[in-house]
């Protein structure tokens, strides 16, 4: 078939997408209608952290498919209790409900310090979030983000989320008042463009909610289940007494490895919800727990993760090395969530080179590059990368951006 002959004008028109089809993937690999593959380092937004059609998530699919699928969130069924009860105990944390999406943990995260604000602290609703941050795509996540522009977007906001500078506690501070609930953040922000907090700022700011009492909610959407190379982002960076441990926790994205399951998490003693507060037809069904479970187990395993810290290691040098070599500015991040600085507004065209070349990456701001890939990535596959990115770049800079989108 031809591109043509697919029927894409039956899809709402939300975004621009580039004349390709894709019918199958394996690992790091990506293939299109036309038989043409690519390299992967986007991997959905950091969704797919076993790569594409993993054997442990395909049989995992097939496994519980057959026996149940969907018998109603208002029952129990075993996979939704064993996966909680692996979060549980791997995270610190005590409470887990499911969803389907990281903006629907998010929003579920709102919801739940809002109602322990009216429980603990006499009415109190604002959560304090930071400049530069993305929450998710409902009308309160947005309103939770900083990133620019969606103040006004879809307005009225929702109200009651005033921004902070990321690794600036006294700007934090100063914005809390009586109806301060929360603080919120992204331990690294992605689509901001891969800012990570510091260590030191992360242990004052748990410092400071814990002195406040206030919530201290951690959105771990993208950070989470290995990407930094500790199964939660949070844990890769240190408290006094261990890791920094968030009072709420949503995870999302990595920890279906590709399928629709998130989560929100959280401390017994914040665990508030009345009956009838929180629910969702699809939320814990049998048939995404099943596969969450297996994705858990299998990032869980010490030497998966100290992959995930070598070869993060590795793409961090191979992208300083070519920003040294082509004169572009540096390069940032954790584990395997990482962004180059081309210095200049170039990003877009850069990465439709790219993929005309046979490798998807991602541009979150006009000069920076985001690397996403699979947490199974091999150094060979980021050699292969980084020869895609080096002529891409060279051939944007040689011939601009019209020839190269």
């Amino acid at each position: 078939m031809t591109f043509e002959d697919f029927p894409v004008s039956s899809l709402m028109d939300i975004t621009s997408r580039p004349d390709l089809v894709f019918v199958s993937g394996q690992g790091s690999w990506l293939f299109d209608h036309a038989g043409r593959r690519y390299l992967d380092f986007v991997q959905g937004w950091a969704v797919n952290c076993l790569g594409h059609s993993p054997r442990v998530i395909v049989d995992a699919l097939t496994t519980q498919a057959s026996r149940l699928i969907s018998p109603s969130p208002a029952f129990y069924n075993q996979p939704m209790l064993e996966l909680a009860s692996l979060v549980g105990r791997t995270s610190g944390l005590d409470r887990v409900f499911f969803c389907n999406s990281g903006a629907e943990a998010n929003e579920g995260a709102i919801k739940l310090a809002r109602r322990w604000g009216q429980k603990a602290r006499g009415g109190a609703y604002e959560i304090i979030t930071f400049e530069g941050s993305f929450h998710g795509r409902t009308l309160a996540t947005m309103s939770a983000s900083g990133k620019p522009g969606w103040d006004t977007l879809f307005a009225p906001q929702v109200q009651g989320f005033p921004k902070a500078k990321l690794n600036d506690v006294e700007s934090v501070e100063r914005l809390i008042g009586k109806d301060t609930v929360a603080v919120m953040l992204e331990p690294v922000q992605g689509e901001g463009g891969v800012n990570p907090a510091t260590p030191a700022f992360m242990r004052a700011l748990r410092a400071l909610t814990r002195e406040r009492r206030l919530l201290l909610i951690a959105d771990e959407i993208q950070t989470g289940i290995g990407r930094l190379g500790t199964l939660y982002g949070c844990q890769s960076f240190p408290d006094v007494d261990g890791p920094v441990r968030p009072d709420i926790m949503t995870l999302g994205k990595g920890l279906g490895g590709g399928v629709p399951i998130a989560a929100l998490v959280a401390r017994a003693e914040v665990s508030v919800f009345n009956h009838g507060d929180q629910g969702g037809t699809f939320n814990g069904n049998p048939l995404m727990c099943a596969v969450g479970l297996a994705v858990l187990a299998e990032v869980a395993r010490p030497a998966f993760l100290a992959h995930v810290q070598a070869v993060g290691s590795y793409l961090s040098e191979r992208l300083t090395g070519l920003a040294a070599e082509l004169g572009l500015g540096p390069e940032r991040g954790m584990g395997l969530l990482r962004a180059l600085e081309l210095g200049t507004d170039l990003a877009a065209d850069v990465v439709a080179a790219a993929r005309e070349g046979g490798f998807l990456l991602n541009a979150p701001r006009p000069s920076v590059l985001r690397f996403m890939p699979a947490l199974t990535v091999t150094t060979n596959e980021i050699d292969l990368m980084i020869e895609g990115l080096r002529a891409a770049i060279v051939h944007v800079r040689r011939h601009g951006a019209a020839r190269a989108a």
